[in-house]
This record gives C-alpha cells, sequence and structure tokens, in this order.
C-alpha cells in the first residue's frame, strides 16, 4: 500500500503512518484532523501581479498550537512555550514566554520575535527554532517570576540584544511594518524616532475574555492566531458556544472598538447577527486566502495584507 502524503499548511509531509491508521486516512480521520491542527497555512500574495521571485509565505498558527512546543537554540533545548505578551495597540507579539523547568528557575524568560527563526509544525520536533545561544539568554536581564514587564526591563533587554525599538516608529515594529533582520538597519532604525506608550497583555489572561457587539455579548475569547512573518495577532478566535452552540468565528483586532481590561471585555464594532451570519471556523479546516476573503468581504472589510503591502511600500 503506498504510503499517504499530505500536507500541514504548505509544509508537504510524506512519512509513513502507523499501519493501523493507514484505513483512516480520510477526512474525518483523527490522525488527520490532529495535522490540520498543527498549522494554519495559507499563501499569501504581496503583489497583484505577482512572479514566484517575489511570491511569500506566511503561516497562521494558533497560540494554543503553539504552547509546549520546544525551543531550540543555537546551543540545545531550553524549555517549552508557556504564553505569549502581546502589545495593545498594534496587537503584535512582543515576548514569547519560556517555561525553562529547572533551568534559570524564578526568571521570566523573555524571546523577542526577532530571535524566532522558524516554527516546526513536524509531529515528531513541534519546535521554535531560536537565533540566541544558552549563554546569551543567561546573561540577558534578569526579570523575577512575578514582576511585570517595566520600560526599564525592555530599555535594557533591546539594548542587551542590540535590536531596534519596537515603541520607536509609526509601525508595528517601530521603523518598519515588518521584522527586519538586517543588521545593517538596525541602528538607522533607532534614530530619533517617535515613541509610543506600550501596554503589555498575555494570551493567557486574555483568553475567557467576553466579546460584547454593538447590540449585546456573543461569546469569549478562545484563542489567538498569529502571523509568523509580522508576529501580529491577525484573529481572536470566538466561541459562541452560550448563543450559537459549537459555532466559533474569528474577529480581526483591526475590528475592535475598545477593551475594557477592568472588565474582562472585549468590545467589536459588529452586530450581533452580523457575527451570526458570518463564515464558521472549525479547526479540522485551514484558514486559506479565500476563507480571509470571504470573511472580511462579509463584514465589508479590507483585508489586512492591503495595509501591510501599502506600509512596505512606504517603508522602503
Amino acid at each position: 500500500m503506498p504510503v499517504p502524503s499530505f500536507t500541514v499548511g504548505l509544509y508537504p509531509i510524506a512519512k509513513p503512518l502507523p499501519p493501523t491508521q493507514y484505513e483512516d486516512w480520510h477526512p474525518c480521520s483523527p490522525w488527520r484532523n490532529r495535522l490540520l491542527k498543527l498549522g494554519i497555512g495559507r499563501r499569501a500574495k504581496v503583489d497583484k501581479n505577482e512572479t514566484q521571485r517575489n511570491e511569500g509565505t506566511i503561516m497562521l498558527y494558533t497560540a494554543k498550537t503553539l504552547k509546549g512546543y520546544k525551543l531550540d537554540s543555537l546551543d540545545g533545548e531550553i524549555g517549552r512555550v508557556k504564553q505569549f505578551y502581546f502589545d495593545d495597540l498594534h496587537w503584535t507579539i512582543r515576548y514569547l514566554v519560556a517555561d525553562t523547568g529547572n533551568w534559570l528557575p524564578g526568571r521570566q524568560v523573555l524571546i523577542s520575535p526577532y530571535a524566532l527563526v522558524a516554527v516546526n509544525t513536524d509531529i515528531y520536533k513541534e519546535q521554535i527554532e531560536i537565533d540566541l545561544t544558552k549563554k546569551q539568554i543567561e546573561d540577558s536581564p534578569s526579570l523575577n517570576s512575578d514582576k511585570p514587564v517595566s520600560r526599564q526591563f525592555e530599555e535594557n533587554y533591546y539594548g542587551y540584544y542590540g535590536w531596534p525599538l519596537y515603541w520607536s516608529g509609526p509601525y508595528t515594529w517601530g521603523a518598519y511594518p515588518h521584522l527586519t533582520r538586517d543588521r545593517d538597519k538596525w541602528k538607522a532604525a533607532n534614530r530619533g524616532g517617535k515613541t509610543w506608550n506600550r501596554h503589555l497583555r498575555s494570551t493567557h489572561a486574555v483568553s475567557g475574555y467576553h466579546v460584547q457587539a454593538t447590540d449585546g455579548e456573543i461569546g469569549h475569547v478562545e484563542d489567538f492566531i498569529i502571523d509568523d512573518e509580522t508576529w501580529t495577532i491577525r484573529y481572536l478566535l470566538i466561541s459562541t458556544l452560550n448563543w450559537w452552540p459549537g459555532k466559533k468565528v474569528l474577529v480581526s483586532p483591526q475590528w475592535i472598538e475598545r477593551v475594557s481590561w477592568d472588565e474582562s471585555k472585549v468590545f467589536v464594532n459588529l452586530s450581533r447577527e452580523a457575527i451570526k451570519q458570518s463564515p464558521e471556523y472549525t479547526e479540522e479546516s485551514l484558514l486559506t486566502r479565500d476563507y480571509e476573503i470571504g470573511l472580511h468581504g462579509h463584514y465589508n472589510r479590507k483585508g489586512y495584507w492591503v495595509d501591510d503591502l501599502a506600509a512596505r511600500e512606504h517603508s522602503h
């Protein structure tokens, strides 16, 4: 019998499945569904008349999928993904919080997306590669596990690694709308950029927040869908279990009117009926660009990829 081949996101995998599961390789197979949940992939077009040369690949992952992934530094594993900190202006991941076990006890070990090289969703690995050594991480500015991330800590942290300040400039990543790994641009990026006040929130704490439409409550935040190129949160995964049993929907942070951190509530500029009629999201299906276009079209909203392209062109 031929070995089944399949795709997780855009990455083809052709490895033998356990013999007992060959006959179960069909759309409802638990094995198949497990694979699909590992990564939500789609190809992003960066130009209307793109060629193979300028076509980019972006992957989307849920925060809960990445939780527990191994963290592989340049000289060995340092721990696993615990949660993420994001800012409440750009809704972008600023730090991965690592669970390092008995290594560096009592510290919050934070890793900036500047050091996150690749996400490997292979079911035999499930890891995130980090472009740092254990020594670099150990010698980095220390933050006690019971302390919030202060401005002073962030300045010391970014100064230690020499990365551009994400809060210095008009874009998601300061002087640039995307993560730049060109070291020649880093020094220029930190010169004279207008700073903005950043407030960090954790994916763990915001999970469970109630979601309020323009005419009533609709559910709660269950998860976050993250873009691995800019590390921006593209969608909040909303469970509407108490209103429309079993249905889950996606809401873009761009559609959020405000967040009441005191009330643990997210207010969105959408009606309950519009949300009810929106394309349903299921964990068993891939989040394709066609789905995203349909979702934004349903709400008559412009896709984030349009603004991303414009920002990229303006920043060059």
